[in-house]
């Protein structure tokens, strides 16, 4: 992702334009790595700023998305609502082209008197950083303190100056010309391809856009900053006075750059990028805010929601593991119960001729009456007498049966138990917000996966179902977990209605509401592949999907969250697609 000081510095330009006089109205920490300002102003309304210091992606812009906010705010939360609430923003700068924007807020203090406090947002990968500081540079606080044992050149603590992090010794195109810019890419000690030595000469620029400018210097051939003919050289200030004209005024495009394939973003630009020719399409933003918006609320959506959940994901692996060894020993142990024949064979045999066995005997040879009377040796206990030999036979023979019914017992419910965890798998792999995963963990006290916490008295609030709308007007629901899925099906769905489910495969209880209408083929499609986009197989295609009425759908008695049968059913084969939201 290209997040560079060049594209920063477009998006500090539609800072200042929207935000400039605005005031605080709320501050919020979602996470260890993200602060959100909210800004209210008269012309522009409200706006949330949203300052990121993930390491894979960190960032400064406007954002439309809301996040969760823990029950109780951090400590630098409310440090900066303190300090900052109600704080008007007069400026915001950034230093040169390197990613470090400074906001500068008026901020009234306990005793009532005007005091600057400026809001300090580095991005610098896994070093970046939120500090707080002071009129004079001083430190008030910052989001991840650096100490001694953690960097030895620069300090961020507390009460202590504030130093900007070592200059990389690279041009601003800005405010040097473009003769100098290109002199120290040739002048360069090592020969290197000429997107790395723009790289190592121009600051604030991004890979990308380094490579873009020697594809539009070179062509199809490979030059190095040493092997730049007149030409070159000419094709090289020529661009790089382009490049410096759009950064200085602000006349970039947003650009996110798509696989052609598979649709994925995977870069941004400000200029039009040609080097990829025909493998990629490349799409126009409104702003550079929704531009780096769109890009990474998905990603960071995700990675949220991973590290929110790994506990429960680690209980679950655990679970599941734990119950398929389970289910193996068991069907092993079932194999030898199943050859328990012989046994009562030989009590039979024993028994029809304890007469002919000797007190002591270690073995005897019988006819076996079963098998045209063919010699039979039946090994003995000789501490036993000839009698309770026989019934050691038919005493682990009844065993071996008894056995086998209580091991297929067994067997199938820890089957049933397997597929619910793989339910469970599924509902934890698909939560989108932290209300789900309140659900979710519920569901894990419930049936005593895991033990309550001090909030067990506090359930989390109930969310509705997922709701989209057919092509042609029917509604269809979809259940977030299995408690909810559960609810859906056995209570507010009417009998007329039809239930959705995957074939044999984890997924949600997707309803689709007639009404008192008969349902259309197109609509049974569309709610199929809706069923199959909430499933385990999300990135299949052909999936199978089972339907039926609603009142052909039972939840056995003891059956688990989610768990149900039902009869009548039909199948399709679609493809996993999701319409809009409604």
């Amino acid at each position: 992702m290209a997040f560079d000081g060049m594209t920063l510095h477009h998006i500090v330009n539609e800072l200042k334009t929207g935000a400039l006089g605005a005031r605080v109205s709320q501050i919020y920490q979602p996470n260890r790595d993200e602060i959100l300002i909210n800004l209210r102003s008269a012309a522009d309304g409200n706006k949330k700023l949203l300052l990121s210091t993930r390491a894979n992606s960190p960032r400064v812009h406007f954002t439309r998305y809301s996040v969760e906010n823990p029950a109780t705010p951090p400590m630098l939360c409310m440090l900066m609502r303190k300090r900052l609430g109600g704080g008007k923003l007069l400026d915001i700068r950034q230093s040169g082209l390197d990613r470090i924007v400074t906001f500068v807020f008026e901020c009234t203090n306990e005793l009532g008197d005007k005091v600057i406090i400026n809001v300090i947002c580095e991005i610098m990968g896994k070093y970046s950083n939120v500090i707080l500081t002071d009129e004079n540079d001083i430190i008030i606080d910052a989001l991840k303190r650096v100490d001694m044992t953690m960097s030895s050149r620069r300090l961020v603590l507390p009460n202590i100056k504030y130093e900007k992090p070592e200059s990389q010794n690279k041009l601003n195109i800005l405010l040097v010309k473009t003769d100098e810019v290109v002199e120290k890419i040739i002048n360069l000690p090592a020969e290197k391809t000429l997107g790395k030595a723009i790289l190592e000469t121009v600051e604030g620029i991004s890979p990308i856009i380094c490579r873009e400018i020697e594809h539009r210097v070179a062509g199809d051939k490979t030059l190095s900053n040493k092997t730049l003919n007149k030409d070159d050289k000419a094709c090289l200030k020529s661009e790089l006075e382009k490049l410096s004209d759009t950064v200085l005024t602000c006349s970039g495009e947003a650009f996110t750059l798509y696989h052609k394939g598979d649709k994925k973003p995977f870069e941004t630009s400000f200029i039009p990028i040609t080097q990829y020719g025909s493998l990629c399409e490349s799409k126009r933003a409104e702003s550079f805010c929704e531009l780096i918006d769109n890009f990474y609320i998905e990603r960071d959506s995700i990675d949220r929601m991973r590290v929110k959940s790994a506990d429960l994901s680690k209980i679950l692996q655990n679970l599941i593991h734990r119950t398929s060894n389970k289910i193996n020993i068991q069907k092993r142990e079932l194999e030898n119960c199943v050859d328990r024949e012989p046994l009562r064979i030989k009590g039979d045999l024993l028994q029809a001729n304890l007469y002919r066995v000797e007190r002591g005997a270690e073995s005897v040879i019988v006819e076996n009456f079963y098998n045209n009377n063919e010699p039979m040796e039946i090994k003995l206990n000789p501490a036993l007498p000839p009698s309770q030999n026989a019934q050691k036979f038919y005493k682990d023979y009844n065993k071996a049966k008894t056995a086998e019914q209580v091991l297929t017992e067994q067997i199938k419910k820890g089957e049933d138990e397997l597929v619910y965890l793989e339910s469970l798998k599924d509902s934890l792999s698909r939560a989108a917000s932290e209300k789900e995963l309140s659900q979710i963990r519920l569901e894990f006290i419930e049936q005593g996966y895991i033990k309550s916490g001090k909030n067990a008295r506090k359930k989390p609030a109930v969310l509705p179902p997922l709701e989209y709308m057919t092509s042609d007007g029917f509604k269809v629901l979809v259940g977030r977990n299995n408690k909810q899925n559960d609810t859906l099906t056995m209570k507010t769905a009417r009998k007329r209605d039809y239930w959705f489910h995957t074939k044999d495969i984890p997924g949600s209880h997707t309803i689709v509401v007639t009404d008192g209408r008969q349902i259309t083929e197109k609509a049974i499609i569309e709610a199929a592949r809706i069923a199959a986009y909430h499933s385990k197989a999300k990135e299949s295609s052909n999936v199978p999907v089972d339907y039926t009425l609603v009142k052909n759908v039972s939840k056995p008695n003891g059956a688990k969250p989610g768990m149900v049968i039902f009869v009548d059913n039909r199948t399709v084969y679609v493809d996993p697609e999701l319409p809009s939201t409604k």
